[in-house]
C-alpha cells in the first residue's frame, strides 16, 4: 500500500489505492487507531521547559547533559542502575522510556529532542501533552522521507500503519 500511494498536496495525509479506492491515512485515523491525544498546541515540538538544578541533577544521573537528548542506548544504561532511585525519577525515567522508544522511535544510537524529553520533569503535563500529535509528524516525516523502491524499512510507530492497512484491505 506504500508503494501505491497517490500524490496529494497535503503534506501530513497519506492516500493509498486499494482495490481501486482510495483510503486516507491522516491525523484523524492515527488518534483513532492509537487512542493517544492528538489535541493542539502551540510550539508542539519546542515546548517551554524551564531547567531547573532537579532537573539537572535527574540528567546528569542518566548521563546525559541538559541540552542534549538521551539515547536508547544511554535510557538503558540508567534502567540497569536506577534501583536505589526515588519512585518518582524511577517514573520519569518510564515516561522516558516511553517516549524514546514508542513516540520518537528513533535508532538506538540516535538522540532524542531534548525539548520534548524534559517533559518528563513534569508528570502531569507529559500525561496531558498531545503525544499522538508528535508521534504521528515523525511517522508522516520519516514516510515522506523514503524511498519505497530502495528500502522498506521504517522506524517510528509503524504499528499503526500496520492496523490501518488491515482496516482498508477489503
Amino acid at each position: 500500500m506504500l508503494c501505491l500511494q497517490l500524490n496529494i498536496k497535503k503534506k501530513y495525509e497519506l492516500w493509498s489505492l486499494v482495490s481501486a479506492y482510495p483510503v486516507r491515512f491522516s491525523l484523524i485515523e492515527f488518534e483513532h487507531l492509537t487512542g493517544l491525544n492528538c489535541g493542539y498546541i502551540e510550539n508542539l515540538e519546542n515546548p517551554i521547559c524551564e531547567v531547573t538544578k532537579e532537573m539537572t541533577s535527574f540528567w546528569e544521573r542518566i548521563g546525559v547533559y541538559v541540552d542534549a537528548g538521551p539515547t536508547s542506548k544511554k535510557i538503558i544504561r540508567a534502567c540497569q542502575r536506577c534501583q536505589e532511585w526515588s519512585q518518582d525519577d524511577r517514573i520519569q525515567l518510564g515516561y522516558l522510556v516511553i517516549f524514546i522508544g514508542f513516540i520518537e522511535g528513533r535508532k538506538y544510537s540516535t538522540a532524542a529532542r531534548a525539548s520534548l524529553a524534559r517533559i518528563v520533569m513534569d508528570l502531569e503535563k507529559f500525561e496531558n501533552y498531545p503525544w499522538g500529535r508528535v508521534a504521528f509528524k515523525v511517522l508522516m516525516d520519516s514516510l515522506r522521507a523514503k524511498d519505497f523502491t530502495k528500502s522498506y524499512t521504517i522506524d517510528e510507530l509503524i504499528q499503526v500503519l500496520h492496523i490501518w492497512i488491515y482496516h482498508a484491505l477489503p
